[in-house]
């Protein structure tokens, strides 16, 4: 059965603010039980994973696609464009057009384009609602997207307004006008109109909510399985300034957020980090990169390897084991009863402020699947990037 989207819990939004759930919410009823769920998760973060990893160690960057100025408004937009990002983990709520349809989108801080599916669409077994968008033009801009599972969206650019409910403020922004949508190796969920790109803000040429909004400040609480809705919000933040960390430019990637990991901790034993880890200003081969389609953290090679023989000598209490998944070479066999506990990981962002350090702790540091509990940080693809 799938879910009945009128029973989430999405309360009317003042402007620049959005209801966030977990992607799970929607495709939980397509698997049997919590581990299939899990694994197909853990297959689109390897997917994910690898992809940026090849973008890394190619040295590609992602800002170079190419621009048209648009008749109707005093703004560019790409004329074609050819990014491949594996869909994101979070979706988002959206009221768009002048007709206000609720729409469900999923969110990525790894793109830069807002699409959404319109009519008429080629797609033949569609149960969301779309909007009747017509071509004015034959020198329409269009786009073309694939991402890393193969899945495709083809278009043209188009205007519209998305509204924010509470007050009734609307926001005219540029958008994918989806006409052409293939699935790949995973099928795109009907529940989803389409991608929200959350890419970094640039001041010239970009085609992200941060950039059309115009924002300084992006805060989102991310949301689990089981702990229903949270919030997305632009130029402000309802969460109190507990732990932070500098957004940090790279002008190779410029739509990605890159922050300095200052120290590394497991409990009181510190983990030996790379100078280029440590302090990272515009260089292009370092990189720790904020994700919300990766579940997991990844480290280079070298730093993981030591972080997981240290942590290895602190959990002594459980025997080590092969996870079935393959997601981690670190995994524990617990017996049934038995509420384990495993060591804490600290990390410091920019400088060791004790008031200013983020401590993960049990389900944040392991994960459980198949009534195995597994390192949630893990091995890279790259022997650079975090």
């Amino acid at each position: 059965m799938s879910i009945d989207l009128t029973k989430l819990l999405d309360p009317p939004r003042p402007s620049y603010t959005f209801t966030l759930f977990s992607r799970d919410l929607f495709e939980k009823s397509k698997y049997k039980d919590y581990n299939s769920l899990l694994e197909s998760k853990l297959s689109r973060f390897q997917a994910r994973v690898s992809h940026l990893a090849s973008i890394f160690g190619n040295g590609n960057s992602i800002g170079a696609n190419g621009n048209l100025t648009s008749k109707s408004a005093d703004v560019k937009v790409p004329e074609t464009i050819s990014t491949h990002y594996i869909n994101g983990e979070y979706v988002a709520s959206f009221t768009i057009g002048g007709e206000q349809i609720k729409s469900y989108l999923l969110i990525d801080t790894g793109s830069d384009l807002i699409w959404w599916q319109c009519k008429p669409c080629t797609e033949g077994d569609v149960t969301i609602k779309m909007i009747l968008y017509i071509m004015k033009s034959t020198r329409a801009c269009v786009y073309d997207v694939t991402y890393a599972d193969k899945s495709r969206t083809r278009g043209w650019i188009a205007e519209d307004v998305i509204t924010f409910v509470l007050d009734q403020n609307q926001e005219r922004i540029l958008f994918g006008c989806g006409k052409d949508q293939t699935s790949g190796d995973a099928s795109f969920s009907h529940e989803y109109a389409g991608i929200a790109g959350l890419g970094r803000r640039v001041l010239t040429g970009g085609y992200s909510l941060p950039s059309q909004f115009q924002e300084d400040i992006m805060s989102m609480c991310l949301p689990g399985l089981y702990s229903g809705s949270a919030t997305i919000s632009f130029h402000t933040t309802p969460f109190d300034q507990r732990i932070s960390a500098e957004i940090l430019p790279n002008p190779a990637y410029p739509y990605l957020y890159f922050i300095n990991l200052y120290k590394l901790f497991i409990n009181n034993k510190e983990i030996p980090l790379n100078p280029s880890i440590r302090n990272f200003r515009n260089d292009i081969d370092g990189g720790r990169v904020v994700d919300t389609g990766t579940i997991l953290t990844t480290f280079p090679r070298d730093l993981y390897n030591v972080f997981r023989d240290t942590f290895r000598q602190e959990v002594q209490d459980f025997p080590l084991v092969d996870d079935p998944t393959g997601g981690s070479d670190t995994c524990y066999k617990v017996d049934p009863g038995v509420s384990p506990h495993f060591p804490n990981v600290l990390m410091y962002f920019d400088n060791e402020d004790p008031d200013n350090v983020l401590i993960l702790s049990q389900q944040r540091v392991v994960f459980l699947v198949r009534g195995l509990f597994c390192l949630a940080l893990v091995r890279g693809m790259n022997a650079s990037q975090l």
